[in-house]
């Protein structure tokens, strides 16, 4: 069904509501302006789909005839020929040759979560070829990202005739010409974009590399499995499969992809987004020993979702290569010892609550040098805290939650004795990160730096810093300004507390896994009354809220005392609101109830005045 293009006009949509302003700033809109509202109208019908559902499939640009491939994503009918990466069938054909002939391989991967399942794919991978292949992560603190010389020579040293490097190396020219002038074969797997120039490797597989067409960018972990379904048929070609070296079931494996392809926050579209979905079904399974000590350990009641890999058991992997030991991520997907699995998983848990101890320091200290920063006027467009004695492993972190409080990019930088300082930025919107952080690079304001659109690395030397905050602001400004100009939340749907039900959740989470690129539904709650707000565990608030019928929704406002939102619910408890937030089913001892995650509140409008 086609929709003719002069019958309706395409509009902003409208104030969702009518919030023109909620009590926090914001702007609500309908997600469907009248084009993606006839659509909606035209899936429900032709699909005989719930109307809410609907709503949401024509938000995120679902036409009328994908949606059943949409509701249900399947990897084989989104799998590309590998071979339309660029290089993909060199390196496939290279670690093809290592297996055939037993090489020593060395894997050099990253030391956050999508590094680390990258790395214990592919080891496991070639342990099932009858390789026993050698994996280095590198100490975030002492290595820094990416392959370094030191390591290049020792796994050299060890006997490696060939070097794959995931998560990283695309930006690593010299210590991967290190690793050729030592006689090893260097194939590179990695999505990072790259600079102007490429290293040069037997195979660099990067679907961000300029001269690739396959459009397959958005690949993370995924693209490694892609690179093995491209080996895996290389091999089968070679006959060298039999009965007694069966050809590994890499769907099998999606439990890693799915685990470092949210935790990366790539976009859940196309191959992503049926990875995940599979990989899912595959965790609830809780048939590989690591995932299962991982969400055990994580204290995770039910079955996984997409926002419980990037925010409970991402964290834990990421622990160790945080503050602990960088290789334990890897060590505990490739265990297969319930015990020995039990053992890693308790101590990623462990450093994890000291992560979280660590961050909350630097925090409270970045927060006070931003506010010290922008001044009462709030002026200024990029924020760059810099400290010595925080810790290089939560940089990132601290980053994170100083752009979701401020509104703009935010980099934090670890200054260390010798002068040399290394931080993370988090960005926004409308406002390319990546970009202006390698430019910085190339007008030697930076030692070094890269990354993407929305996160990126810097080192730098201290005398430098005004200078970099002064850089940022400069190539910056203009994009941030636009990007916060437009405050707004789209809004899926309005429903009563009467109709917030698990079965109307299980209804939206038909249309997931939500995630970057396909955002969780937000719901609005029209008119109803908040009946109690208090603060719980580490500055949440618990919230209530009762419509006119008496029914009752249970809330909470994550990370909201201080913020904007919390002092809205503060100030107006016991009064009529309207309420916008994403649902989710919240499992206690063997209960279910869905729970609202509060984004937003709004004064309803009280219509015209009444002459008595």
């Amino acid at each position: 069904m086609t929709l003719p293009a002069s019958a309706l006009p395409v509009e902003a949509p409208l104030a969702f509501l009518g919030v023109a302003q909620s009590l926090t700033g914001k702007m609500w809109r309908d997600r469907l302006d009248a084009r993606g509202a006839a659509r909606s109208l035209a899936i429900a019908q032709r699909h005989l789909l719930p109307e809410m559902l609907a709503r949401v499939l024509a938000g995120r640009d679902v036409e009328i005839d994908a949606v059943e491939d949409f509701l249900d994503p399947t990897i084989r009918k989104l799998m590309p020929d590998p071979h339309t990466i660029t290089q993909m069938e060199v390196a496939a054909k290279r670690i093809a040759d290592a297996a055939t002939r037993g090489e020593k391989v060395a894997i050099f991967g990253d030391y956050d979560v999508d590094g680390a399942t990258s790395a214990a794919l592919l080891a496991w991978h070639l342990r099932h070829c009858g390789l026993d292949p050698l994996i280095h992560i590198p100490d975030r603190i002492f290595e820094g990202y990416g392959p370094n010389g030191e390591a290049v020579r020792a796994l050299a040293g060890k006997g490696a005739t060939l070097l794959v490097t995931v998560d990283c190396g695309t930006t690593s020219l010299e210590p991967l010409a290190e690793a050729r002038r030592l006689g090893m074969s260097v194939v590179v797997i990695d999505h990072h974009q790259s600079g102007d120039e490429l290293p040069e490797v037997e195979a660099l597989v990067n679907p961000n590399r300029p001269d690739d067409l396959s459009g397959l960018g958005h690949l993370a972990v995924g693209l490694v499995l892609v690179t093995l379904v491209a080996v895996n048929r290389e091999l089968r070609n070679r006959r060298f499969w039999t009965s007694e070296m069966p050809e590994p079931d890499l769907l099998g494996m999606l439990h890693h992809v799915a685990l470092g392809t949210v935790a990366d926050v790539a976009p859940l579209i196309g191959l992503n987004r049926a990875f995940v979905a599979k990989g899912l079904i595959a965790m609830r399974r809780r048939d590989h020993v690591g995932h299962t000590a991982l969400m055990d350990v994580s204290r995770l009641n039910g079955p996984p979702e997409a926002w419980h890999l990037g925010f409970m058991l991402g964290p834990r992997i990421n622990a160790g290569g945080r503050i602990g030991r960088a290789d334990l991520g890897v060590r505990l997907l490739l265990e297969g010892d319930v015990s020995e699995a039990a053992r890693i998983a308790a101590e990623l848990d462990r450093l994890n609550g000291e992560r979280r101890v660590i961050e909350q320091m630097a925090e409270a200290q970045a927060e006070a040098e931003a506010l010290a920063s922008l001044g009462l006027e709030d002026k200024g467009s990029v924020i760059v805290t810099a400290s010595e004695g925080w810790h290089p492993g939560v940089v990132g972190l601290v980053a994170s939650r100083l752009k979701e409080k401020f509104g703009r990019p935010a980099f934090v930088i670890a200054l260390e004795p010798g002068g040399i300082g290394t931080g993370s930025g988090r960005g926004i919107g409308g406002v390319d990160l990546g970009k202006a952080v390698r430019q910085a690079v190339h007008d030697g304001v930076l030692l070094k730096g890269g990354g993407h659109a929305m996160a990126a690395g810097v080192t730098l030397r201290k005398e430098k810093l005004a200078e970099f905050r002064a850089y940022m602001e400069s190539a910056l400004a203009h994009d941030v300004a636009r990007s916060r100009h437009v405050n707004e939340i789209f809004v899926d749907g309005a429903v009563s507390a009467r109709g917030v039900t698990p079965e109307l959740v299980a209804t939206l989470n038909r249309a997931g896994p939500f995630g970057s690129g396909n955002p969780e539904p937000v719901i609005a709650l029209p008119s109803h009354q908040l009946v109690y707000a208090d603060e719980v565990g580490q500055a949440h608030l618990r919230v209530r809220f009762k419509s006119g019928d008496g029914a009752i929704v249970n809330g909470v406002a994550f990370r909201s005392i201080g913020q904007k939102l919390g002092n809205a619910l503060a100030a107006h408890r016991g009064q009529v609101l309207h309420a916008a937030g994403s649902l989710a089913v919240d499992r206690w001892q063997g209960t279910e109830r869905v729970q609202l995650r509060l984004l937003d509140v709004a004064l309803p409008d009280q219509g015209p005045s009444v002459i008595r």
